[in-house]
């Protein structure tokens, strides 16, 4: 978004760009909706992988903007979860598990391209939603593009690492060589140490297998970094997540959001966490 500030000078240009989004996902047809974010950047993952990810090179004006937007969004009338000790994907995962058990449900679409929120997605049910490139992954998708199956993802973010989160991965296991393996065996443990009873067609097996044994303490830690939680207790009916309309305060916000000076200067870079959107069917 092109940077924009307020009366007061502060910049709100990310605030005003993640609301217009949201707001369109309800004009979009979503019915129940609520938001994560990281209210605080490190999570119990930075105690486990001290390399973990961390607010560390993000813009200020950009990370000043974090509580804002929680407010923004809850005086719009949506349900905000900012996380402290869980991440914001932490939240998404919780939230899509404990929504699909509710059979009024008819689908719950995380927005993110994040791949750790892949292993969340369940056949046609939950699904996962570049919005920026409009690819929707449901659990066939998910092993199109990736080569192993949504339950298989936080070993395969294990093995080839996962950049953005600050883990490595192991020496050597790249994308084709990783799926290629956990499409047979789908998880860590279940890697034969002998290569030969691999029977996959990979480079360089027997490196590969001397590197998984080598560094399989570390391997299973990297996947503990990669699983996200589903034990979080964060609504306990999706009727609390139906979007009724702002609240009496989002008037006044809202004019200092479109108040706010648009400065011809480059645009800030996004790092807005995303939104479940939950589709329920019409009560009977």
């Amino acid at each position: 978004m092109p940077s924009a500030r307020d009366s007061n000078g502060r910049e709100v240009a990310a605030v005003r760009g993640v609301l217009a989004s949201v707001l369109g996902m309800m004009k979009g047809g979503a019915t129940h909706i609520a938001v994560a974010t990281d209210h605080v950047i490190e999570s119990f993952r930075n105690e486990l992988w001290p390399s973990y990810k961390t607010g560390e090179g993000i813009e200020p004006d950009l990370l000043a903007q974090f509580s804002l937007l929680e407010e923004v969004l809850s005086a719009a009338g949506i349900v905000v979860w900012p996380m402290v000790e869980f991440e914001a994907d932490d939240a998404l995962a919780a939230a899509a598990a404990a929504a699909v058990r509710d059979a009024r449900v008819e689908r719950v679409i995380i927005c993110t391209p994040d791949k750790d929120l892949a292993q969340c997605v369940r056949g046609t049910r939950i699904v996962q939603l570049n919005r920026r490139t409009r690819i929707s992954l449901d659990e066939a998708g998910v092993f199109q593009k990736f080569g192993v199956s949504p339950t298989s993802i936080p070993d395969y973010l294990a093995l080839v690492g996962d950049a953005a989160d600050g883990y490595p991965g192991l020496k050597g296991w790249g994308a084709k060589s990783s799926a290629a393996v956990l499409a047979k065996f789908a998880h860590l443990e279940s890697i034969p140490t002998d290569w030969r009873e691999w029977r996959v067609n990979v480079a360089n097996a027997g490196a590969l297998a001397d590197t998984l044994s080598d560094e399989r303490d570390r391997a299973l830690l990297f996947r503990m970094l990669a699983t996200l939680r589903t034990d979080i207790a964060l609504f306990d009916d999706v009727d609390e997540l139906r979007w009724n309309g702002p609240t009496p305060a989002f008037t006044a916000l809202a004019a200092r959001l479109d108040a706010a000076l648009t400065e011809t200067r480059r645009p800030m870079a996004g790092r807005s966490k995303s939104a479940p959107i939950l589709r329920s069917a019409p009560r009977r």
